[in-house]
């Protein structure tokens, strides 16, 4: 019972605000439910005409409605500068100099799609300026997933600049609150961080530009009264749709409140906005498990992902072999060529050939010259990317290639033609991030070269079905020689929505391409991007073992459709290791096929044949369990279990010395019979797992688990679930 009275003091703040007055006492008011099947969010209109939130948490609660007005601090979108005195969502500099804003209900209408999807509408205006802000919710009812953002516009004489301009501003009231983020740096992303807020103001952002998530993802967990556990507890989950520069600024008032201000970063941002222009600001995506913890959370966003947030979703993803290992730079025709056949033995779907191919004047042949001359190298390739992917072809292997359309070598004739196109500030020597300049998509040339680049690659090489979009660095001198001296900080913003349509324009020109983002790793891991491509690269740190927390942070939010796994030789570590990793995700392989011992060979190609034959709808597709967390002992375990629940998987991975407790798959039918197998064992190996090939119903395997079959440190264990008499 302390659980649920808890959780409804979380959602309903009119208990809280001491100004409310009875409901009937007070004129009938709108009120506002934005809601999901589990999931709903309740705004209501005070006496004096503003918006406030009265609950958000768990659909079937009944918040109570304020009959007066409340206190300022649950504003649902508090403007600066008119008696709102915590962390504001909106601060707006009039034409006439004015900082305040003051905003007042207008009317909303909500819409549902053919989908089922249901768009809210809420409209508030200043009460003085002609000045519009639009709330925009989408409910996706049966995935638990609410978006939210907002459509700023005005009618002023001028210009009125925007100084902050929050996605979403929800508050939360409980005894206390934790914060988990994703943390890292370079090799050593996604990495996990709880810590619990105190009164004041948290604030985790990025201000790299156009790469932001270097350092840090744009997604979060809150877990409400006590920390987050992985399926127990209430959690709120949520992820900005944006790969430029972000905020999240958690602010908990005197009153044990919690404000979490969510959305693109305000530094570097004042953005002049025109009259009668619709500034759209990038979604924030929520979600809640009332009882369901952190793997709640995930399996709603998994759920969503598959089918809105990113490309083709429920798609399976080939089998890819990487170049990059095994040529870097140094390649000519012949040995990509020859590179196919080793790809077509270890039962590779798809080639891609990375950096490297391009550039004649500038050659590219290491990473100081070329970008931006997107020519096929005529010394390298002399018959062209046609060629390739003919001879690719040949031998049942689809075709792809690197791009990084957006950058430029100064060694490049790009370059030596439009040195005014690059991002950078006047009066400054530039800097460089590997040996490389950003160009200013801003610009309108910019933008059509972007676009000629796609149609050039793609449009006269049909047999090119992949690519790997890249980007190599941020933004260290944020200015434009394009945009005028008063709006220099317009470039960021403007240059993410130039850059999502371009990408927009490549998905919608070549859906037969498929695409994966890279950002050096994982700079663009978000759903603003994501929904333009079929997955992302999540680390150049492909250890296994490294891999296992990389996988398991990015896993919080992202679908394992989403999620490239590759086995390289990074680590030195065994080769059923990497390939047991790799396989927990969209499995694919960066190997210098000709180094590759005899023993690694039969390893990869089992592992492979074993992803096509049974493992890849059940990965991609299922739900994802965690069971144990490699933070909290050396060692770690999840599974995927189908949604009808008749086969599962389990992944084990013993990273050190220390004895693994039992394994307890989560998600079975209590009531099914599932017949237990260990798989990808080494060819002539017998299992050590003591129920191996024996049946056992799915509440047993819950409530007691069984003993991982692993002896030493970097060893691992697939292990097949299969309800007995099923198909």
């Amino acid at each position: 019972m302390r659980r649920l009275f808890s959780l409804a003091a979380v959602i309903d703040f009119a208990l809280l605000a001491a100004s409310l007055t009875a409901v009937s006492a007070q004129p009938v008011r709108p009120v506002i439910t934005i809601k999901t099947e589990h999931v709903g969010m309740t705004l209501a209109v005070g006496a004096d005409g503003r918006l406030y939130q009265a609950g958000f948490g768990p659909a079937e609660s009944s918040f109570r409605v304020p009959g007066g007005s409340p206190a300022r601090e649950v504003e649902a979108y508090p403007p600066y500068g008119n008696g709102q005195i915590t962390e504001p969502s909106l601060k707006v500099i009039h034409t006439d100099g004015n900082t305040s804003t003051d905003l007042l209900y207008v009317s909303h209408r909500a819409v549902e799609s053919e989908e089922g999807r249901v768009e809210t509408r809420i409209e508030l205006r200043d009460g003085h300026y002609p000045l519009r802000v639009t709330l925009c919710f989408r409910a996706y009812s049966s995935e638990d997933v609410i978006e939210q953002w907002i459509e700023i516009q005005h009618q002023e004489e001028k210009p009125i600049v925007l100084e902050r301009f929050g996605s979403s501003s929800p508050v939360f009231q409980a005894s206390g609150y934790w914060l988990t983020q994703l943390e890292g740096n370079y090799m050593r992303e996604a990495h996990l961080v709880e810590e619990r807020l105190t009164p004041g103001i948290k604030v985790l952002d990025s201000k790299l530009g156009i790469r932001a998530h270097q350092m840090r993802n744009p997604s979060f967990i809150l877990a409400i009264d006590e920390p987050a556990r992985e399926e127990s507890g209430a959690v709120f989950g949520a992820s900005l749709a944006w790969s430029g520069s972000f905020q999240f600024a958690f602010d908990v008032d005197w009153n044990n409140r919690l404000r979490a201000v969510c959305g693109i970063n305000p530094l570097g941002a004042s953005y002049r906005l025109d009259p009668r222009t619709v500034f759209h600001t990038p979604s924030m995506l929520w979600t809640f498990s009332s009882q369901g913890g952190k793997g709640g959370v995930t399996r709603n966003f998994h759920s969503w992902a598959r089918k809105y947030g990113i490309r083709d979703g429920s798609a399976p993803r080939p089998i890819l072999l990487n170049n990059w290992e095994a040529t870097y730079f140094d390649f000519d025709e012949a040995k990509i060529v020859s590179l196919f056949d080793g790809a077509r033995d270890l039962g590779i779907e798809l080639f891609l050939l990375d950096d490297g191919w391009f550039g004649n004047k500038h050659p590219r042949d290491n990473d100081r010259a070329g970008l931006g001359d997107w020519q096929v190298n005529e010394k390298k390739l002399p018959r062209g990317l046609g060629y390739l992917a003919a001879e690719a072809e040949k031998r049942g292997i689809r075709f792809g290639i690197w791009i990084e359309p957006e950058m430029v070598n100064p060694a490049s004739e790009l370059f030596e033609k439009h040195p005014d196109w690059v991002i950078t500030q006047a009066h400054r020597e530039p800097l460089y991030g590997r040996n490389q300049m950003i160009l200013d998509l801003t610009r309108p040339e910019v933008q059509t070269h972007v676009r000629k680049v796609i149609d050039d690659t793609f449009g006269p090489n049909p047999g090119i079905r992949y690519t790997k979009w890249d980007c190599n660095r941020y933004v260290t001198q944020p200015g434009s020689s394009y945009l005028s001296p008063e709006r220099q900080e317009n470039l960021l913003v403007d240059y993410q929505w130039a850059l999502y349509d371009a990408m927009k324009y490549m998905a919608e020109r070549y859906p037969g391409v498929i695409s994966m983002v890279c950002s050096g790793g994982s700079g663009r891991v978000d759903y603003g991007a994501l929904k333009y491509f079929h997955g992302f690269w999540p680390s150049d740190n492909t250890d296994p073992v490294q891999r296992v927390f990389i996988q398991w942070g990015f896993s919080h939010f992202f679908p394992a459709a989403a999620i490239s796994a590759h086995v390289t030789d990074m680590g030195r570590r065994p080769a059923k290791f990497a390939v047991d990793v790799a396989l927990s995700g969209a499995f694919g392989i960066d190997r210098d096929v000709s180094k590759m011992s005899a023993e690694e060979k039969k390893t990869v190609i089992a592992g492979a044949r074993l992803y096509k034959e049974r493992l890849r709808p059940l990965v991609l597709g299922g739900d994802l369990y965690r069971l144990q967390s490699p933070y909290e002992r050396p060692q770690a375990a999840l599974s995927y279990v189908s949604p009808d629940r008749t086969r599962a998987v389990v992944f084990i991975y013993r990273l050190g010395e220390e004895a693994f407790p039992p394994v307890k798959p989560r998600g079975l039918d209590p009531a099914k019979k599932y017949r237990v197998r260990e798989i990808n064992l080494p060819e002539g190996a017998r299992s050590r797992l003591s129920i191996n090939d024996q049946v056992v119903d799915g509440a047993t395997l819950m409530e007691h688990g069984f003993a991982a079959p692993l002896r030493r440190a970097v060893e691992s264990a697939v292990i097949e679930l299969t309800e007995e008499g099923a198909q």
